[in-house]
């Protein structure tokens, strides 16, 4: 049985911990794992490898987070632009063998009880390897409208049912046979696939035609942008599972969240005897019941009860508990702006390491640049900015004009516009540099690259 993570998503429900190139899946909100590192983790019990589906933006963040799980050997597909779940889980399975039980879990959900999970898991095994289609329904402990449902008689499926109203979602957890839909399935890989095209044949086709084209590395698949084009973009519950004869259902309660707003994930948090989220950088003062996420600055409150506080460095958000769905509307709005904040952190992590914006203005830029140990920057030109750069500690080749110099730590050089320069660290640490950007237009599209290397 194979672990088919899917990484898609922007995460707009939790902005601005979430962002659409750092999405919730990689954050570490509630130990010192990711939802992401988690899911590997917990799944690597019962399986025997992984498979990542994930934007090709977000490759080198992911092969970051397991290699702090000490994973290298993983296969990968690589999406150049998302087009929901049924053709991220078509392509992988065709990179599969048919017989092959694909256990598909979406890589940032919460389930709190292990030992639950495995035994929900062995009961839909048997179910797949007689050639099921299953889902797991969590059992509701209240009538969420967030969530889509499943009725069901037993182990059979009866319907899909959409978010509902409150009304409805009552009726619902009245009945005693309905469960929320957690997104969570297992069965064969060539089942899912004839499935697929009995179904949705739109989907298949272009995903077999743009699967066939894909370049294919030992380890890795890379889908091209005009073949992803193509595919239709459909959940695979629209596309296959609520049309299929074919699905079962494993009843399950086994501490799943999806965290997929602020207050469930306050609820998942350690609270003070205020009922405040534990936080270093919170001073509490007559407060209670606050989720309070601060990064770097001291959040002080003061007689307020049920707010979610959530300070990064370049944003900062306010809310009543109980009002976070509308956090959607706050990140469309910066969308209309053409802000940037919907897209990442003042932290971008690249195929070299990361770069974290310390100031910036009109006329500059101060960054925290960080190489790993035998990376390098492309060799490169700007027209517009004059850069300086500060070995902070390691070692940096530096390369300006053809000429090479070799930098230590304190140690600094010169990069006037218009110079070919580019960076290696040579060294067995990470390398860190600051960089101070001065020039009439500072922007990251003043980039002239003049060699192949990763950028």
């Amino acid at each position: 049985m194979i672990n088919l993570v899917l990484c898609g998503g922007n995460g707009t429900r939790l902005w601005p911990l979430s962002r659409t190139l750092y999405p919730k899946q990689f954050n570490k909100f509630i130990s010192n794992r990711s939802l992401f590192q988690e899911t590997v983790e917990r799944n690597k019990l019962l399986c025997s490898d992984s498979f990542i589906v994930s934007n090709q933006e977000q490759y080198f963040l992911v092969l970051d987070h397991l290699e702090e799980l000490g994973h290298t050997d993983t296969r990968f597909l690589l999406e150049p632009v998302g087009k929901n779940t049924a053709p991220a889980i078509a392509l992988a399975c065709m990179a599969l063998d048919e017989n092959e039980l694909v256990l598909v879990t979406p890589s940032d959900h919460i389930v709190a009880n292990q030992d639950a999970y495995m035994s929900c898991i062995e009961m839909a095994k048997s179910m797949a390897e007689e050639g099921f289609m299953v889902t797991f329904g969590i059992k509701p402990s209240y009538p969420e409208t967030g969530y889509g449902y499943i009725e069901s008689k037993g182990s059979d499926v009866l319907s899909f049912k959409e978010k509902p109203s409150r009304e409805i979602a009552d009726k619902y957890i009245k009945a005693g046979n309905f469960y929320w839909n957690s997104g969570i399935f297992l069965f064969k890989a060539g089942v899912f696939l004839q499935q697929l095209q009995k179904h949705a044949p739109s989907i298949e086709q272009a995903a077999s035609l743009a699967f066939k084209n894909a370049s294919k590395q030992s380890l890795l698949y890379r889908v091209h942008a005009d073949d992803m084009e193509t595919i239709p973009a459909d959940s695979i519950d629209y596309a296959v599972m609520e049309k299929s004869d074919i699905v079962k259902v494993v009843p399950s309660d086994f501490g799943w969240s999806d965290l997929g707003s602020f207050e469930s994930l306050y609820d998942q948090m350690e609270k003070d005897e205020s009922g405040n989220s534990l936080s270093e950088k919170h001073i509490n003062i007559d407060s209670h019941q606050n989720l309070i996420i601060a990064d770097s600055r001291v959040v002080t409150t003061i007689d307020v009860e049920n707010l979610i506080i959530v300070d990064t460095p370049d944003a900062l958000l306010v809310s009543k508990q109980g009002s976070s769905q509308k956090v959607k509307q706050a990140v469309e709005v910066l969308k209309h702006r053409g802000s940037l904040l919907v897209d990442s952190h003042v932290t971008a992590y690249r195929p070299w390491g990361k770069n974290t914006v310390l100031d910036h203005s009109s006329n500059y830029k101060i960054k925290k640049v960080i190489i790993k140990p035998g990376q390098r920057l492309s060799m490169q030109k700007h027209f517009h900015r004059n850069e300086h750069w500060i070995v902070v500690s390691g070692t940096a080749l530096i390369t300006v004009n053809g000429e090479e110099s070799l930098l230590r730590t304190n140690e600094s050089t010169f990069i006037r516009m218009g110079e070919e320069h580019s960076v290696l660290n040579p060294g067995k640490i990470d390398l860190h540099l600051i960089e101070v950007q001065v020039g009439e237009y500072i922007e990251e599209d003043d980039v002239v690259r003049s060699s192949s290397a990763l950028t």
